[in-house]
């Protein structure tokens, strides 16, 4: 359980930047402790050994992945926002690489830090705000690096990730957390084995 100052000066800081920043920040305050627990059933988490977080916000999923992935596993969470990504730095986990930078430069991301295919990509970043062309490259991206098998979770209000995906991952699988503010979509592709 996350202590109540953390918790309220990391809601408030998760506002203040969705007011200076509302087509980054996808959300007024940050994920529930239920949308965290579907997100990270839906990635298997507990079995991947890289992981990648696009929008990690004010670490609090990023944590809530920490805790449920395999000691051995690493964790590269990606934030464009620059306060956001001072907060996550400062999480202490040797197996975390916090990157300030935009998911459009995943790829190059991934390489500069020498790891290897993701068995999991759980992105809570707002798609529904990015231009067609910045997703597609963001989808077409994680579709390419994701491992055989490997599952791209995307948290979302909008369905507009849905129909970037289609394209490069197929069908899509949808659950509704209703436990959150708002309630969130979260979609589930599974990168096929072939």
């Amino acid at each position: 359980m996350k202590p109540v100052n953390s918790l309220i000066n990391g809601r408030f800081a998760f506002f203040q930047e969705f007011l200076k920043h509302p087509l980054q920040v996808g959300s007024i305050i940050p994920s529930s402790r239920f949308l965290e627990r579907r997100i990270l059933e839906a990635a298997a988490i507990t079995s991947a050994k890289t992981i990648v977080e696009l929008g990690s916000g004010t670490g609090g999923t990023t944590r809530a992945i920490l805790r449920a992935m395999p000691q051995h596993a690493k964790l590269l969470s990606i934030e464009i926002n620059s306060h956001f990504h001072t907060l996550v730095s400062s999480i202490e986990d040797d197996r975390l690489i916090a990157h300030l930078g935009n998911a459009c430069g995943l790829k190059e991301i991934i390489s500069k830090y020498g790891l290897g295919a993701p068995e999991a990509v759980i992105s809570g970043i707002p798609f529904s705000t990015m231009n067609h062309s910045e997703g597609s490259q963001v989808i077409e991206a994680i579709s390419s690096l994701l491992a055989p098998n490997g599952r791209f979770v995307a948290y979302q209000v909008s369905k507009r990730v849905a129909s970037l995906c289609r394209p490069f991952l197929g069908s899509e699988q949808i659950m509704v957390e209703l436990l959150n503010i708002p309630p969130m979509r979260v979609y589930k592709w599974e990168k096929s084995s072939t």
